[in-house]
């Protein structure tokens, strides 16, 4: 029996031998798998430095071609006018704005123009002559980090702990920040401030904000009547309180017995009269912020400032969220398009070659 002991050690010591050698395999694997990556993609890189300086010239032809395409159209195409204004929300009116907006853009795109001339209470020319609407929100990265600590404040401990910046960057929509920025681009530059107006009086006009407005104003109001009238009776027993201690003062005799009763009674109504002018000093703090409440609901949404009410000349074209100019646009274009159109050949002679040797 002593015999067959060592016989299950040795069975152990071979399946750990086996499963060591596995692991150091993948492991080798794996290494070499990562070493042919970026081994083919350095091959790669070295392949296309030398297919871009084999077709360099043509490269560059394509490049100032564009460039001259682009002066050549900066030249001899109309010319188009952007103008902005910067408008206050002073209600959630974010998602109404943005959807009037998208609807006024809806109708340039659609060259229905005798709709916009409708909506907008304009002329048919200068329907015609409006080219784009944009809106975007005017908010910074502090200015977000403000909205976020407030957010936090609304809520819970518990459930605050649980939400991250990023999070409520993600979810934030750009409607709801209170300062927006909308942007037209026409090819005349005389009915700006025209549109802009009517833009706003659209949003003034809606029934379901103007239901708010009245409610906010009223409600703000009875608040201001209230503390005006505390602030009367305020006053009122501030100076019940002053003829009081003046009276006391008067009153006062030289028997140390009567003084310190005389100071006694002199200090409690200081004490009450100090009390009163500190309640005083918050109904009238509140009073302040009532009627700055009141300027700001007086206007649904308004406009806050405004950038060259005739326009200015935008010669600006996007490309991959980036804005250029007209010459450095064409140049990439034209050199981009170059570049594919070389690739697709070589790629196609590649073809032929794999075609002849199968």
């Amino acid at each position: 029996m002593s015999k067959d002991l060592p016989q299950p050690q040795q069975s152990e010591e071979v399946d750990l031998g086996q499963l060591f050698k596995l692991i150091g395999n993948a492991f080798n694997n794996f290494f070499r798998f990562i070493g042919s990556l970026f081994n083919k993609l350095f091959l790669a890189f070295v392949w296309l430095v030398f297919f871009i300086k084999k077709h360099v010239l043509k490269l560059v032809i394509a490049g100032i071609s564009g460039i001259i395409l682009g002066v050549v159209l900066e030249k001899t195409s109309e010319p188009v006018y952007k103008s902005y204004i910067t408008v206050k929300q002073n209600y959630d009116t974010g998602e109404n704005l943005y959807n009037t907006i998208s609807y006024y853009k809806d109708l340039v795109k659609q060259e229905d123009m005798g709709t916009l001339e409708k909506v907008l209470d304009i002329g048919s020319g200068e329907a015609k002559s409006i080219l784009d609407f944009e809106i975007e929100p005017l908010i910074n990265e502090n200015e977000r980090i403000k909205e976020f600590d407030g957010y936090l404040q609304t809520l819970d401990t518990a459930v605050s702990k649980t939400i991250e910046y990023k999070t409520f960057v993600e979810n934030s929509r750009d409607y709801s920040h209170q300062y927006q920025q909308i942007t037209i681009k026409a090819k005349e530059r005389k009915n700006f401030k025209k549109v802009f107006r009517k833009i706003i009086t659209n949003i003034d006009s809606n029934v379901y904000f103007k239901r708010g407005q009245e409610k906010d104003l009223r409600e703000l109001k009875e608040q201001a009547a209230a503390i005006s009238k505390s602030l009367i009776k305020s006053d009122t027993l501030l100076a019940v309180y002053q003829k009081a201690i003046v009276k006391s003062a008067e009153n006062n005799s030289d028997s140390p017995a009567q003084i310190t009763i005389a100071a006694s009674r002199g200090n409690v109504n200081s004490s009450k009269e100090f009390e009163l002018y500190k309640k005083d000093l918050e109904l009238r703090q509140e009073l302040v912020e009532i009627e700055r409440e009141l300027a700001d609901k007086e206007h649904i949404i308004e406009i806050t400032s405004s950038k060259q009410d005739s326009g200015t000349i935008d010669n600006k074209k996007e490309l991959f969220g980036t804005k250029m100019g007209s010459k450095r646009y064409f140049a990439i274009i034209l050199t981009g398009l170059t570049f594919i159109v070389l690739l697709g050949l070589r790629f196609i002679k590649l073809l032929e070659q794999y075609k002849d040797k199968v």
